[in-house]
């Protein structure tokens, strides 16, 4: 067969909560499907039956989705169980899958014996020279087999790789790979491949850790006989130490971005799409707006450094795209009132870095707080502001007049002047403009705060 249509997938494992890591691979294997006019294809790879969740496969779903991302079709592998033993034993009839009785320990003990020798850790095939009576005697005592596939040791394993050009592998530098498990699982290798070829998933973008999971892989295709997808493998995400990161800092993963730190999904989508390119992320409405310009050819072989502080950036630049029509539900949901809302938005925008810190400043400005501490030379200088602070001061010539008048009157200027007025009102030496939020606030909270500051 041939591919008659691009079919690109993801294929996570509900074995915990999505990382970022992996929502990149999602993210530009769903922009390539559409760059080749093709369908996006989730696939919820559950054979891990101790560990998959269902919770996790759910949030999942709900993440990719958060990040704009949909998909055309959906599988799940622990539906599709009956096909993976029906691979099987078309391997085990041609000869190129075997039972292995070795033991955890044993496999262990070769690994170490081999990395003591200055050798590759790969397996001895020492299974290959059990006789019918040897298996039969095995199984008698206990010994149930896993199965492994027998590698081509003659054929060089080769590819144009769409993210590093040719890779070459010798097929006897490769370990065989295990297929099923002694417990009757099988395993990522061999479903991965079952899966890629029965679904007719024509190129698989995936981390450069799974390089020579792939070289393996070719050789089960073609013995199965499906049609080979065109392979890209991406350096891996690094932190700026330099260091992979670690799947069990829950704050990399979607949720937590989300749910715990408060990223827009615009922004953390620009920036795990921008990373290992050479073009600095910038606000976008939606995934969509990348597709134009998405190559492959733009993603160099070095790691690609997750920089906390670009994203946050980047964040804030995405809260001041577009108009406060975008936020208005969560506005909402914090207590803005839809006449105060636009107002509200526009004066503390530019001083935030991310959605949560919103609720913060509405807080401020609509809740009376207790008095404010500020250093005991400005108390006398807050009650004369309050003293002269009238309503006049909520149009911008009034409240120059307000400014202008105190300054004239106490002799301070710069920061000795507008910081304790802000302190006062804000308990926060900076912010927004103070014009805007005393008009928000009102003169009498405004005053009030003044009135109340002590040190």
């Amino acid at each position: 067969m041939t591919f008659s249509k691009a079919l690109l997938r993801f294929a996570p494992s509900p074995t915990g909560y999505l990382h970022i890591g992996n929502a990149r691979v999602a993210l530009l294997n769903v922009l390539l499907a559409q760059k080749l006019g093709g369908e996006f294809l989730l696939r919820i790879d559950d054979t891990d039956t101790d560990r998959s969740k269902d919770e996790y496969t759910n949030a999942i779903r709900k993440d990719l989705r958060w990040l704009g991302i949909e998909w055309q079709r959906e599988e799940q592998q622990s539906l599709r169980l009956d096909r993976y033993a029906v691979a099987l034993e078309r391997l085990q009839a041609s000869g190129r899958a075997y039972p292995c009785y070795d033991t955890l320990e044993e496999l262990a003990l070769m690994r170490n014996t081999a990395l003591g020798a200055g050798r590759p850790p790969i397996y001895d095939r020492s299974a290959l020279k059990l006789s019918e009576s040897d298996r039969v005697a095995l199984e008698a005592e206990g010994y149930q087999p896993h199965w492994r596939f027998k590698l081509d040791h003659e054929q060089a394993i080769s590819w144009q790789d769409m993210a590093h050009g040719e890779v070459h592998f010798e097929a006897y530098n490769l370990s065989d790979p295990v297929l099923f498990r002694a417990d009757g699982r099988a395993l990522y290798t061999f479903t991965s491949v079952v899966d890629d070829g029965e679904m007719g998933v024509s190129h698989i973008l995936r981390g450069k850790d799974h390089v020579s999971n792939t070289a393996t892989q070719i050789q089960l295709f073609e013995v199965l006989g499906f049609d080979v997808p065109d392979f890209a493998h991406l350096p891996l995400l690094v932190g700026t130490d330099g260091k992979p990161l670690s799947k069990r800092w829950d704050s990399l993963s979607v949720k937590g971005m989300r749910d715990v730190i408060g990223y827009e999904p615009q922004a953390l989508v620009a920036f795990l799409v921008a990373l290992g390119t050479s073009t600095a992320a910038e606000p976008i409405a939606r995934l969509q707006d990348l597709i134009p310009d998405f190559d492959l050819a733009a993603y160099g072989k070095a790691s690609s450094r997750f920089d906390e502080e670009s994203l946050n950036s980047l964040n804030a630049r995405q809260l001041q795209f577009g108009d406060v029509e975008r936020f208005s539900a969560r506005l909402a949901d914090i207590g803005a009132s839809s006449e105060r809302m636009s107002d509200f938005w526009s004066t503390i925008v530019g001083n935030i870095r991310r959605f949560p810190e919103a609720s913060d400043w509405w807080r401020i400005i609509t809740q009376q707080p207790d008095a404010i501490e500020i250093d005991a030379e400005d108390v006398a200088f807050c009650q004369s502001a309050a003293e002269t602070l009238d309503d006049s001061a909520l149009t911008s010539e009034g409240y120059q007049a307000w400014m202008a008048a105190l300054k004239s009157s106490t002799g301070r200027k710069g920061k000795a002047l507008f910081m304790p007025i802000r302190q006062a009102l804000t308990g926060r030496s900076s912010g927004p403009e103070l014009e805007r939020l005393i008009s928000l606030m009102g003169i009498a909270s405004a005053r009030a705060r003044l009135q109340s500051s002590s040190n």
